[in-house]
């Protein structure tokens, strides 16, 4: 069996990409998921246009990986016995293509294929849902008022695993020419890995390598796009082979993720020298995570997740090893001289590095419990 999914921020992008990947591939079967309030879960099977099952289901927790795993996976576990060789599935919306995929693979046998993880995208509203600040719930994209996440915190984790954006265009409003096309030049910028496109017709098969995927989504991990654009959107990266002073750091914090559609690394703080710090800033919202020793500091014979560890492999230095702050910031107008200057001023200095790292503050809380830090820029 081979299996095409797509995952959307909201139900009308996911059913014009449904039904637009059904006609591009009439001998697909079609399943839709839908989350509703109290956890009810409504499911349609279609084949060819014409609905086959409709069914409701209510879950006891409610909550997006139980339609996943309680249901989701159970129906395409009967539609392989059945015999079908193509499934195209709607996940619900804001379910992440990642956790579906990972309960897929660990729900069913090695016969069944995924193909691609699409994201369907308007490309018109991309920026503005990344910079909104209101959560999934509070946004009406899920019905689950526990989920914190942001909208642009969803397109983010997408945009980093799946391997194909799909551009939709939901025929409410007149779409603006000029947004559209900006949206698309920030898809490429966010995401220089995926295919884009507006046609199902041009979704590669194949596309989809699981731990690759994996490997973008890793906290602290940074990719970027192989050459500059013409786009208004650019990627710029510094390193720095300095401890950072966390109380310069935490001044620079506002200023580094200003006008950042996305900001992401990891940091070499002088108040948790041993601990690799990843840094996510997304629209509005900036956190940081301790995210364990680094390669450097963890004991032979430890174990590991080598997905963890490919920057460190890639960065190895003689006398750090792993050890030092690399930052990515992307948006419109970011000014590399800035960023480079920000962050090379919270380097310690010779007498601090001669002192030491004891006694320095640790206004993060970072060598103790990863600590979300609400910046706004």
């Amino acid at each position: 069996m081979h299996l095409t999914v797509i995952s959307s921020l909201d139900a009308l992008c996911r059913q014009q990409a449904c039904e637009a990947a059904a006609a591009a591939n009439p001998r697909a079967v079609v399943v839709l998921h839908d989350l509703l309030e109290n956890g009810l879960v409504i499911r349609r099977v279609f084949s060819q246009s014409i609905l086959l099952e409709r069914a409701e289901t209510r879950l006891e927790h409610g909550c997006l990986s139980c339609t996943v795993r309680l249901d989701v996976v159970p129906t395409v576990e009967r539609l392989l016995e059945r015999g079908e060789q193509a499934v195209i599935i709607g996940l619900p919306p804001a379910v992440s293509s990642e956790a579906a995929i990972g309960a897929l693979r660990r729900g069913l046998p090695r016969s069944v294929t995924v193909e691609s993880a699409v994201l369907a995208c308007a490309p018109d509203t991309l920026e503005d849902h990344i910079w909104d600040h209101h959560t999934l719930f509070e946004s009406g994209f899920t019905p689950v008022p526990e989920d914190n996440r942001t909208p642009g915190e969803f397109l983010m984790g997408e945009l980093s695993f799946n391997d194909t954006v799909l551009l939709a265009e939901p025929a409410l409003v007149p779409v603006d020419p000029a947004l559209r096309s900006r949206g698309i030049q920030l898809v490429r910028e966010l995401a220089p890995h995926a295919d884009v496109v507006a046609d199902p017709r041009e979704i590669r098969p194949g596309r989809h390598d699981y731990q690759d995927a994996l490997g973008r989504t890793v906290p602290g991990s940074v990719r970027i796009p192989v050459a500059a654009s013409a786009s208004p959107f650019t990627t710029v990266t510094h390193r720095a082979e300095r401890p950072l002073h966390p109380e310069r750091f935490r001044e620079a914090l506002v200023s580094l993720a200003e006008g950042c559609c996305w900001l992401r690394g990891r940091l070499w703080i002088a108040a948790a020298p041993r601990c690799r710090i990843a840094i996510q800033g997304i629209g509005p919202r900036v956190w940081l995570e301790n995210t364990g020793p680094w390669l450097a500091d963890r004991d032979a014979g430890a174990a590991s997740d080598p997905l963890d560890f490919v920057d460190a492999h890639l960065d190895w230095h003689p006398e750090h090893g792993d050890r030092c702050s690399v930052i990515a910031a992307t948006g419109d107008g970011i000014d590399p001289a800035e960023i480079a200057g920000l962050l090379s001023a919270c380097e310690l200095t010779d007498a601090e590095m001669e002192a030491g790292f004891a006694g320095l503050p640790d206004p993060f809380e970072l060598d103790h419990t990863p600590q979300q830090e609400g910046a706004q820029p």
